[in-house]
């Protein structure tokens, strides 16, 4: 087994048709786990490895992501890679939530584009190291150079070239190594064979003048290499290889490189670079909660003679049995052994270790810090802690967020209800933004997620994976209530009905949140001097998350809400945890009509990428869906354009953008944030909710 210092635990991540499968298909390619390259829209059907799902490799994208391990330079690889489209985005969290290191993948052309805003707010979110790889060097328009610019104005990240491009598009040939001052070029019939040599002639100055660049950034972060540039000495490989690394862990840098990974170019310089400067299990300390210690926050060590410490990020449910793929964070996991869970408390006994590469596994006896493998057969959930019985500790969750699209799903027939109810089970187990739930006035079955790939994926999914026929009614649009003012409550609850009585008395004010704020509620207990029992207060703000779950606008779920409780009274022997947590739902319901409350809609970030004869048309489309323009931007003989546009107003723009462009246009969505519907659409929303009540009530 490996030492802990010898292992990478790295995710690739990237905007969608940024290359990262094709990427991967090379690394696995030249460190010798496969033997024959396949592509994403490969023409004999194979499909990339990593792309394993039959519907993966018909629509030539990454679904769910896929975890495999290769060797490079007497290290162990562990690679999950994850999908670009933003409807998946959950794969990318959960990915990052547990690995070490990132490689976030961009175009050459496309530079920084909508989704590596939101890869990158993913990366920064769990403090994950990164190695930004410039792709798609051989493309017609590339500039490595405007892509740094983005990197560094866009994200605000403290960017450093490593490298420098020999050409660009067809005349890409290579890479100079600015640490090294070699050349790179790549031959063989699969850029195998990397050619080493001195920098031609026609490259010297610029890569002396970026090698000065280079160094200079990375002095900032060494005193004796600033010392040294000083004085005008030479700085030795080595430190610049040693500061590189302690810079890139501590995320004070993000080294640039470059390549072509559709060209077999600039690939095995990026797996040095995996190996030399993104961080081992040892380089990061986690952090687990001690529930034996107040819930204290307490670092975890990466030693597999430490107490056992693992969690579980991803689940696939198969014929066999539960697939949990799992990161161990210290101790050792060991086949056969039993472990708890920490969030049911249950004990749990590991039957198989699989170690994943991509759908195939193979068997092992154990697994130990800093592993990521996956347990078969142990039921649990994406996000669960298992630890040793001599710890009680527990790891943070995974953010999940909030789905903004639903539609209404209708089994044919009674043989399909049964296939139906087992599929929705399923994903919903294995993919927390997907969401089931059941109209109680009509009986239909909703499933809500991120997008309409998103839910048309798992239509499909249904259809071939269990046979189910289906049929689909319109999507809707999951709005929101929220206050706009704040609003005092005095709410008594005094109820009697022969024998003991309930007795509930609350006092505060409803605020609405600020439109920044990550959190959608806030509970806050002001109450001092036992005016109401410690044990009633928990009621009372169950109470309120109750309320919160219809608004009495239109019926949708209320959000943007702080509840202040101030002061209130109880009854010795007619209060009850029951009574407060009446009280706190129906004082939520009268204060909220107070704030003058209104309706907020999902608004999507669209970014379209157009060529400039059909720039015109698509901006003014856009303006008719009351898309707001945040900007444009020429690039050769493409435009850019980038606009926000409420969700409702979106459907079926796929089919609308390849007519306005004849097929030549593309688009990204992506959920921006919820923003305050108009008032005239507003009270035709609430128009049309309150006639569909009226007509479900007939029925």
């Amino acid at each position: 087994m490996k030492k802990r210092g010898k292992i990478r635990n790295i995710g690739i991540s990237a905007h969608i048709d940024s290359g990262k499968t094709t990427l991967t298909e090379r690394i696995l390619y030249y460190a010798g786990r496969i033997h024959r390259m396949q592509e994403v829209h490969g023409n004999d059907g194979g499909g990339a490895t990593m792309d394993f799902m039959e519907l993966e490799r018909e629509r030539g994208i990454t679904i769910t992501s896929a975890a495999t391990q290769v060797d490079w330079d007497d290290k162990l690889i562990n690679i999950i890679d994850t999908p670009g489209h933003v409807d998946f985005t959950v794969e990318v969290e959960r990915a990052l939530r547990v690995l070490d290191g990132a490689i976030m993948v961009l175009c050459s052309v496309g530079g920084v584009q909508s989704q590596s805003i939101t890869v990158d707010r993913q990366m920064k979110r769990y403090r994950v190291p990164r190695i930004a790889f410039v792709n798609k060097m051989d493309r017609t328009g590339a500039d490595p150079e405007r892509v740094a610019i983005d990197l560094r104005e866009k994200l605000g990240l403290n960017v450093v070239p490593i490298q420098l491009n020999m050409g660009t598009g067809d005349d890409f040939v290579g890479v100079i190594d600015l640490v090294t001052m070699k050349a790179m070029t790549f031959d063989g019939g699969s850029g195998e064979d990397v050619a080493i040599a001195e920098i031609p002639e026609q490259y010297a100055d610029a890569a002396a003048t970026a090698r000065e660049e280079m160094l200079e950034a990375l002095s900032m972060f060494n005193d004796e290499m600033m010392e040294l540039l000083l004085e005008g000495d030479d700085v030795e490989e080595k430190m610049i290889h040693e500061t590189i690394s302690e810079a890139t862990i501590t995320r004070e840098i993000v080294p640039m490189m470059m390549g072509s990974a559709f060209k077999n170019k600039g690939i095995q310089p990026l797996l040095d670079a995996i190996c030399q400067y993104l961080p081992s299990p040892l380089d990061r300390t986690s952090f687990a909660r001690d529930h034996d210690n107040e819930g204290a926050e307490t670092p975890l060590v990466c030693d597999p003679d430490a107490a056992m410490v693992c969690m579980v990020f991803k689940i696939v449910d198969e014929t066999f049995g539960q697939l949990s793929y799992t990161r161990i964070y210290q101790g050792t996991i060991t086949k056969g052994q039993s472990y708890i869970n920490a969030r049911t408390n249950r004990k749990v006994r590991i039957g198989r270790i699989v170690q994943m590469h991509a759908n195939d596994r193979g068997d092992i006896p154990e697994a130990k810090a800093g592993d990521i493998v996956a347990l078969v057969g142990v039921d649990c959930a994406s996000g669960d802690t298992f630890c040793d019985a001599s710890v009680n500790f527990s790891l943070e969750s995974i953010f999940v967020a909030d789905p903004v699209i639903s539609l209404a799903v209708k089994p044919e027939g009674s043989a399909d209800q049964d296939k139906m109810g087992k599929a929705l089970n399923r994903f919903m187990k294995e993919d927390p933004t997907f969401r089931v739930s059941s109209d109680p006035e009509t009986g239909e079955t909703l499933i809500a997620g991120m997008g309409e790939l998103h839910l048309d994926v798992y239509i499909e999914r249904m259809r071939r994976e269990y046979n189910a026929t289906v049929t689909v009614g319109a999507p809707n649009v999951s709005y929101r209530e929220a206050p706009m003012v704040e609003a005092e409550f005095n709410y008594r609850h005094k109820k009697q009905t022969g024998g003991s009585g309930q007795f509930a008395h609350i006092v505060g004010r409803m605020q609405p949140m600020e439109a920044d704020e990550e959190s959608t509620y806030d509970f806050v207990d002001n109450i001092s001097g036992g005016r109401i029992p410690r044990e009633y207060i928990p009621a009372v703000n169950k109470g309120f998350e109750a309320a919160m779950k219809e608004g009495p606008l239109a019926g949708y779920e209320i959000v943007g809400v702080r509840m202040q409780l101030d002061d209130g009274s109880y009854h010795q022997v007619d209060s009850s945890e029951m009574a407060f947590r009446t009280a706190g739902k129906a004082a939520f319901r009268e204060v909220f009509t107070k704030t003058k409350p209104v309706l907020l809609e999902p608004l999507m970030l669209v970014e379209v990428e157009t060529p400039l004869e059909f720039q015109g048309p698509v901006v003014g489309d856009l303006n008719s869906r009351r898309g707001v323009i945040l900007g444009t931007e020429n690039r050769e003989n493409h435009a850019i354009v980038r606009a926000e546009v409420p969700l409702a107003n979106m459907f079926g723009y796929a089919t609308v953008i390849r007519s306005l462009s004849k097929g030549m246009a593309t688009f990204t969505m992506e959920m921006a944030k919820y923003a305050r519907v108009p008032q005239k659409i507003s009270e035709e929303i609430i128009e049309r909710r309150r006639k569909m009540k009226e007509e479900k009530t007939k029925k």
